[in-house]
C-alpha cells in the first residue's frame, strides 16, 4: 500500500465485505450530502446503518476508532437525516464504527455496533 487514501480504500472494501458476510446489505458506499459523505450505508433486520470506517498501517498512534470525533458524529447525524429524507426511509438508524489495523500483509478488524448515538451527541 503506497498512500493512506490506498490504505483507506482497502480498509473500506474490508469492512463492506464484512459486513455483506454478517448478513447486511450494503445500500450505499461513500454516499454524499453537500460536503459530508457517509462511508457505507447499510441495512439490517429493519435497521439502517451508517458505517464510519477508520483505517490505521499500525496503533502506533492509538485504536483506529479513538479518532472518530464528536464533530464526525455529528456529520454522520447530519448525514442520516439527509438520507432518510432523501430516500423516504423511515426505519431507525444506527451509528456503528469499523477499524481496520494492517500490520504488514495482515490486518484485524473490529466492529464496534452502536458505536455513538444523536442523544450522546446533543446533551
Amino acid at each position: 500500500m503506497d498512500t493512506s487514501k490506498q490504505t483507506g480504500k482497502l480498509g473500506e472494501q474490508l469492512a463492506q465485505d464484512y459486513l455483506t458476510a454478517q448478513g447486511y446489505a450494503i445500500l450505499e458506499s461513500n454516499w454524499r450530502s453537500g460536503h459530508l459523505e457517509a462511508d457505507i450505508i447499510a441495512y439490517k433486520e429493519g435497521l439502517i446503518v451508517l458505517v464510519e470506517v477508520k483505517t490505521r498501517s499500525s496503533q502506533s498512534h492509538g485504536e483506529p476508532e479513538d479518532f472518530v470525533t464528536p464533530g464526525k458524529q455529528q456529520a454522520y447525524i447530519k448525514l442520516a437525516n439527509a438520507y432518510v429524507q432523501t430516500h423516504w426511509r423511515d426505519e431507525e438508524v444506527r451509528f456503528d464504527i469499523i477499524s481496520v489495523t494492517f500490520n504488514g500483509d495482515s490486518y484485524s478488524l473490529k466492529h464496534l455496533e452502536n458505536a455513538f448515538t444523536a442523544a450522546g451527541i446533543y446533551r
